[in-house]
């Protein structure tokens, strides 16, 4: 069903729905220095991609439950906004992201090397991140130190998980595992689900299954 924005925001009024307020993210700081050579930033803010797996750009956020903490690694595509690939775990250890690396590695063709875009943090000049990142033949691109604004596409997708499923609620009581089991669920819907204004209000797999790109 299409429907006008007027339409959405007058039956919002009338059934009392209010939109959630932004809060300020509380960023998690892997920066330990310059442990390897940094490489140019190739994107300069240039979060566009004509095709997938042309441009992706990554990062870690830290949510903090009642049962611990939980450090979430995925891989975001520029050309919709959908997440290829993710890590979740207690740790934001060199596996984290690692992990996340390989898995997004193996849904690529053998034609396709994309930027893969980080900020200067020590899990991106690790020699396990960079060992990967040579054998697959992705191309390195980093932000400048401490400049959010460098990465703001995967900042972005970190807004909108933490407004949507992790503030305005209460957590009191979830086990740990059930937290993480519920943000996998939640990116898993984020892909499939949850429509996007700019793609014409279709959700990234939807958007892909009608240019072809996906079944």
């Amino acid at each position: 069903m299409r429907i006008s924005e007027k339409i959405v925001r007058r039956i919002m009024v009338a059934s009392h729905l209010v939109v959630s307020c932004k809060r300020k993210n509380q960023r998690y700081h892997s920066y330990r220095g310059e442990i390897t050579p940094s490489v140019p930033n190739r994107l300069k803010r240039n979060f566009y991609a004509e095709i997938p797996n042309q441009v992706w750009v990554t990062d870690i956020t830290e949510l903090a439950f009642p049962a611990g903490k939980v450090f979430l690694s995925p891989i975001i595509d520029c050309f919709d906004g959908g997440v290829p690939a993710w890590n979740i775990k207690t740790s934001p250890d060199a596996p984290l992201v690692n992990t996340m690396l390989g898995k997004a590695i193996e849904q690529l063709h053998n034609d396709e090397n994309p930027i893969v875009h980080t900020d200067r943090g020590c899990h991106y000049r690790w020699p396990g991140w960079i060992k990967r990142m040579k054998e697959a033949n992705l191309i390195r691109s980093m932000s400048k130190k401490g400049c959010s604004l460098d990465n703001a596409a995967c900042e972005g997708f970190f807004g909108r998980l933490k407004n949507e499923f992790f503030y305005y609620q209460s957590w009191k009581g979830i086990s740990l595992n059930e937290c993480m089991e519920m943000l996998n669920e939640y990116i898993v819907w984020y892909n499939e689900k949850r429509i996007k204004v700019f793609l014409g209000g279709l959700s990234p797999l939807e958007y892909r299954q009608k240019l072809g790109y996906a079944i």
